[in-house]
């Protein structure tokens, strides 16, 4: 094999590096799970919970999605007017690079899109998503404390302080401007035209900031009750515990941890957030809840892939108006 043949062998892995990694991780568990419990026997649970139940789960996750794009659609208004469907395309771009990039290497991608696309600077775009990043913490925290709340022993006082956490970013905002304020003429001029574009990255007034965090918390409710829902479906128990499952899966996506495609980190997250909120320990309740965890997952992946497909066709559609 010559040295040319050998730079573009090398080229071509580099290039395709993360998918294969990717589809390797997709191999390795796929046969893990026919190994350990079987792909039938796994399936099977969706037979007993129904296929209605199972597809007005799937339609109500993806509906996220739509919210999602609403949320960047209302905080880039001069941007993205009159573009949502542009706009919903590219946030499932971004999603379905999450997914598959390990270690939140897919977050990189909403600025560079944003910006090839939207026209959107660098810091003013990376400052908004380290805003909505921030919020979706909160709201996926907040929508697992239901769990808490309903099984708490003194429900009015869990109530009061499950309110107070969930409109506690509302006085994070308020110290927005005395921030950029005292920031303000203080630092070189580079660094000042910085100050500007990731001010601009953060919602310019209250009701901006509302609107934003009230589409999060909307997003983060449906998709932590519908997971609830279903890992309860599924037998986990009791109650708190599927909201802990949903909240461990959620999270391990959220953080810097999970793996390609959510390959195993996901369903663990499952599984550890179920067991700390309050599900049996023993290993056959902890192997139940596996299954059911892996089955969550699944329909996390294709809520993922319809709301693109989803996107892809109205897109088409649209194009095809114009």
């Amino acid at each position: 094999m010559t040295s040319v043949q050998n730079s573009s062998r090398r080229s071509w892995l580099s290039r395709h590096a993360t998918s294969l990694l990717a589809l390797a991780c997709l191999a390795a568990y796929v046969g893990f799970v026919e190994w350990r419990w079987g792909w039938e026997q796994l399936l099977s649970q969706w037979a007993r919970v129904g296929a209605g139940t199972a597809i007005s789960a799937l339609l109500l996750l993806t509906a996220t999605y739509l919210v999602r794009a609403q949320r960047i659609y209302d905080y880039f208004p001069a941007d993205t007017a009159g573009r949502f469907l542009e706009l919903f395309r590219l946030t499932q771009v971004h999603n379905l690079l999450n997914i598959m990039l390990p270690f939140r290497a897919g977050e990189t991608s909403f600025p560079l899109l944003m910006r090839s696309q939207f026209a959107v600077p660098l810091p003013r775009a990376t400052a908004a998503l380290l805003v909505m990043r921030l919020l979706d913490l909160h709201a996926l925290c907040a929508a697992a404390g239901v769990g808490l709340v309903l099984s708490a022993q003194y429900t009015t006082a869990a109530w009061l302080a499950w309110g107070a956490f969930l409109v506690s970013p509302l006085a994070f905002f308020a110290a927005k401007g005395p921030i950029f304020r005292h920031l303000n003429g203080t630092l070189p001029q580079k660094l000042e035209k910085l100050l500007e574009e990731v001010e601009a990255g953060v919602p310019a007034n209250a009701a901006g900031f509302v609107r934003a965090w009230v589409f999060t918390v909307l997003n983060w409710a449906v998709k932590v009750v519908v997971l609830a829902w279903v890992l309860g479906l599924l037998g986990v128990t009791p109650l708190s515990a599927t909201f802990g499952g949903a909240l461990g899966g959620e999270l391990s996506s959220v953080l810097p941890l999970h793996a390609p495609g959510g390959v195993g980190t996901y369903p663990a997250g499952i599984t550890a957030g179920a067991v700390a909120f309050g599900a049996e320990r023993d290993r056959a309740a902890v192997a139940m809840m596996a299954e059911a965890a892996i089955n969550a997952h699944l329909l996390i992946v294709a809520s993922a892939c319809v709301g693109t497909a989803l996107s892809i066709v109205l897109s088409w559609f649209s194009a095809k108006a114009r």
